[in-house]
């Protein structure tokens, strides 16, 4: 009988015993399902199912909760793209000052709870004057869900954005000023578009977390597909039901989003040869590389060099 490095084979004996364990535990494991769905029976029944699968159902909850998830997602999206470019460039930029505030906001925003950004601009659009005002009440649990994700997810993107640029290999860099372009211009011209193209798939997956997110626009009464769901089952006699169907939807919606980044994640790399930097190597790369160390400096022959800043030498 021979010995794995880690631990011993088991014998007749104790392979017996395991066998014994794991069919106990499935006995276990069965028999614990069977009373969670005898406890849940008046749950389950055949009237609980039925009023889910009507055409009211669908038309008055589940497909404007499925428009109104998405259209606030897109929007989100949209404008934690926008944000995140510009916060990226902050933090990237040779103006201290500039730099300091993009990198207050970003670690600001990446730190504070995204229902507690959700909360802070829907009691703003109702309280605050103007915005009280200005915002139609229809549009107030909008407002506040798209602000709450924008602000969070472009701090995310900012991340993910600078990222990019830092992943790039330095021969990027070097080849921009050795044909005459400022550390700014090679930043614009050579590295942003391919950090551009890196971040694609990464962006599509923070889209997964954005539709997810959305679900907390449930707290002020957003009416996106966890509350229509509520409100569907507000008489309590088929919630589990409900719920179980806006779980697929939700699955089914990130699932796909989900093969849409794979899919742009495989066909890019394929193209275009240029490594993919996901969400996760985004959050470890933002603190190997320090732009705000380099400064942009022209010396008297008006060449534009990459050197480090004199009080930093």
């Amino acid at each position: 009988m021979s010995n794995s490095v880690l631990f011993d084979v088991p014998g007749p004996k104790a392979l017996h015993r395991h066998r014994l364990i794991g069919i106990v535990g499935v006995i276990l494991i069965v028999a614990l399902v069977a009373l969670l769905i005898y406890g849940l029976r008046s749950q389950l029944g055949a009237d609980a199912w039925s009023a889910v699968f009507t055409g009211e159902a669908w038309t008055d909850y589940f497909i404007p909760g499925i428009i109104n998830t998405l259209q606030a997602a897109a929007a989100a999206l949209i404008l934690a793209s926008l944000l995140g470019f510009v916060l990226a460039m902050g933090r990237m930029s040779f103006v201290r000052p500039l730099r300091w505030v993009c990198s207050i906001l970003v670690e600001f925003f990446r730190a504070v709870p995204v229902l507690m950004a959700m909360l802070f601009f829907y009691y703003l659009m109702v309280f605050a004057a103007p915005f009280n005002t200005l915002v139609p009440p229809n549009l107030k649990g909008l407002v506040g869900v798209v602000a709450g994700l924008t602000f969070y997810n472009g701090a995310v993107m900012a991340e993910l954005l600078r990222a990019g640029v830092n992943s790039l290999p330095r021969g990027q860099t070097e080849a921009g000023l050795s044909i005459g372009l400022s550390l700014g211009q090679t930043r614009r011209m050579i590295l942003l578009p391919q950090a551009i193209t890196a971040m694609m798939p990464a962006l599509v997956s923070q889209l997964v977390i954005i539709v997810k997110d959305t679900a907390l626009g449930y707290i002020i009464t957003y009416p996106e597909l966890l509350r229509s769901a509520t409100n569907l089952s507000s008489g309590g006699t088929n919630i589990i039901p409900v719920f179980l169907i806006a779980a697929v939807l939700f699955i089914v919606i990130n699932y796909s989003l989900t093969q849409l980044a794979e899919y742009l994640q495989k066909r890019m790399g394929r193209s275009r040869g240029t490594r993919m930097v996901t969400i996760e190597q985004a959050h470890q790369e933002s603190f190997l590389h320090d732009e705000g160390a380099l400064e942009e400096v022209v010396d008297q022959s008006g060449i534009h060099e990459k050197r480090r800043p004199p009080d930093e030498v």
